[in-house]
């Protein structure tokens, strides 16, 4: 009977022991690798609301803003100086990928840190003027085809940013030099509206959360959603890319990653987090609020997806000659 007695006291601890390995830490921290209000912002909030809400933490996450080099002085923060710290998770998005891809991190590559996961994403989206002649994604590039010089394509960001991408696929797309594009660099979605409606440039390049509903009061048109499949709400019945038979998609995920050096068990335990999280009402609530699709990849199959895009965009930015 002691002997009983024992073991299952023995197991009762190593259960309770078992079930804190699945908790995040007591104490938490995101960092956003840029200014308050920005898309680093988003996703750290995210985080920080929902788990609190959840329950899966019990004490508020603070948010930490390291600006620099989108992103890049935070990530060479966390490797330099954080890189076993399992308290912190740092945001990071598709354009985190793409940097990485082109060397603007420093010295330091993606296999300096764990991917942990992303829990929401918007997607590209190829935009005219309401009033354009193209009404389908194959009128725009045949047209761009026989004459590219005769198309500015506008977007957020300079040569090298994702909306520069977005415009380079469509060039290729076309069997033009991406190299030759003529684009317009502007300051976000709000210029880039702007800028259509104004006969400034013929195409946008955009995200889907910001041109949705302008979309949908007739001020610009969608002609293609760069996602796997078609988006609920507003841009419902708008057709994706690869369905009108271009084969390429943009997503804009927003997630997050822990220092190179956490510990396995540590790493698990924010794994195991995130996937409880992902499944609460709470959880759901907060990413409606911030506009982002649904798109949960956690562990794993997070850092397989954030390498594949590293690849991918090394062999665009080649090709594109940056």
């Amino acid at each position: 009977m002691k002997k009983l007695v024992l073991q299952a006291a023995v197991f009762g601890v190593a259960g309770v022991l078992a079930g804190a390995a699945l908790a995040a830490p007591e104490k938490t921290e995101c960092l956003a690798g840029a200014k308050p209000g920005g898309g680093f912002d988003v996703t750290c909030r995210l985080a920080a609301n929902s788990l609190l809400a959840a329950k899966l933490i019990d004490k508020p996450m603070p948010v930490t803003y390291m600006e620099g080099g989108v992103g890049a002085v935070a990530y060479n923060h966390v490797v330099g100086k954080r890189s076993s710290d399992p308290t912190l998770i740092t945001a990071a998005s598709t354009g985190s990928a793409l940097l990485l891809a082109q060397g603007k991190f420093g010295q330091y590559d993606e296999n300096a840190v764990r991917w942990l996961g992303a829990l929401g994403a918007d997607y590209g989206v190829i935009v005219v003027a309401a009033d354009s002649p193209y009404k389908t994604m194959k009128d725009l590039v045949e047209a761009y085809k026989k004459a590219p010089n005769d198309f500015a394509i506008g977007g957020g960001g300079a040569v090298g940013s994702q909306d520069w991408m977005k415009a380079a696929i469509i060039a290729k797309s076309a069997d033009q030099d991406p190299k030759k594009i003529r684009y317009v660099a502007l300051e976000g979605g709000g210029a880039v509206l702007t800028a259509l409606q104004g006969g400034h440039i013929k195409i946008g390049a955009g995200e889907a959360s910001e041109m949705a509903k302008h979309h949908q009061a007739g001020k610009v048109r969608i002609l293609g959603v760069m996602a796997p499949e078609r988006l609920p709400g507003d841009l419902k019945d708008v057709p994706t890319a690869k369905e009108q038979g271009f084969d390429f998609d943009w997503v804009v995920w927003r997630g997050y990653y822990l220092g190179g050096k956490v510990s396995d068990a540590d790493y698990q335990s924010w794994v195991d987090t995130f996937q409880k999280l992902a499944k609460s009402p709470e959880f759901a609530k907060e990413r409606e609020e911030r506009g982002l699709y649904p798109y949960t990849v956690i562990g794993a199959d997070f850092d397989k997806i954030v390498k594949n895009d590293v690849k991918k965009f090394k062999t665009l930015a080649a090709e594109a000659g940056l």
